[in-house]
């Protein structure tokens, strides 16, 4: 077993800290994406040569912060060994498929398989850090960190209701695209004009071609890709999740919770 960073319970309730950190750090990252969304400042994609992207990186970084605050001293060091690897699995798939012509985005699988395995904040930490780590070679996918702080938040909570089961999994993931794409829509319309990728901008031109606002292209081209991406993402990552060896999977929270609830029914 892997040595466990959880600090002394006290009398099994949750330290306030635990509860309050986090909250503070959904907050915090709530608020960046509402400044980007309402003031839609030109240069937020334009990399940290610009004031825009400096106060963006700054907000969903000390969200990450406080979400991981919160959590970390619950976490074993296995789980903790794990976000690193969400976050090469999220950047990695993420810019090859980004640079294809397939209408997804498949950059949120290490985010989900963080939530699965190790519950809401972990998998919200996950997704901003990764967001946050590849802006610094693509500084496009710096606005968009909030919407991947929902997916592993999402994913989290839905391996609590038995989303590890593959099929239980890929409705999971469908709710989950829903609600990405209906946060994503505005971003991707005030601060990159409907063209944050290949596949996609071409679908969001043919709605515009349509007669559609941009903002309504963009909502529905979300609506059409997300929920078929992270569909996929959910899925896969639920496979990935089985396929452990069930000593190791046992290591970490949701797992071992799920089993645990099977083994009193």
């Amino acid at each position: 077993m892997s040595a466990s960073l959880t600090l002394p319970s006290t009398g099994g309730a949750t330290p306030l800290r635990a509860r309050m950190l986090p909250l503070l750090g959904a907050a915090l990252i709530a608020a960046t994406y509402l400044m980007l969304v309402l003031f839609q400042p030109a240069g937020a994609a334009a990399g940290l040569s610009s004031w825009p992207a400096v106060a963006a990186f700054a907000g969903y970084l000390a969200g990450a912060g406080l979400l991981l605050a919160g959590v970390l001293p619950q976490l074993s060091t296995t789980v903790v060994a794990l976000i690193p690897v969400g976050l090469v699995l999220n950047i990695v798939l993420g810019q090859f498929v980004g640079s294809t012509f397939v209408p997804l985005y498949l950059d949120s699988i290490g985010t989900v398989l963080v939530g699965f395995l190790a519950g809401r904040s972990a998998g919200a930490a996950t997704g901003v850090l990764g967001s946050l780590v590849w802006s610094l070679f693509n500084p496009t996918v710096l606005p968009f960190a909030a919407g991947a702080a929902a997916i592993g938040f999402l994913a989290g909570g839905a391996a609590r209701l038995g989303a590890l089961r593959p099929y239980l999994a890929v409705v999971a993931g469908i709710v989950t695209g829903i609600v990405a794409g209906v946060v994503s829509a505005p971003v991707a319309a005030f601060v990159y004009g409907g063209t944050s990728g290949a596949a996609t901008g071409a679908i969001v031109a043919m709605f515009r071609a349509m007669g559609d606002s941009l903002l309504a292209s963009v909502t529905k081209q979300a609506l059409i890709s997300d929920p078929a991406d992270k569909a996929v993402a959910f899925l896969v990552a639920s496979l990935l999740v089985l396929a452990l060896p069930r000593r190791i999977r046992l290591q970490f929270p949701l797992p071992a919770g799920a089993a645990a609830r099977r083994g009193q029914d």
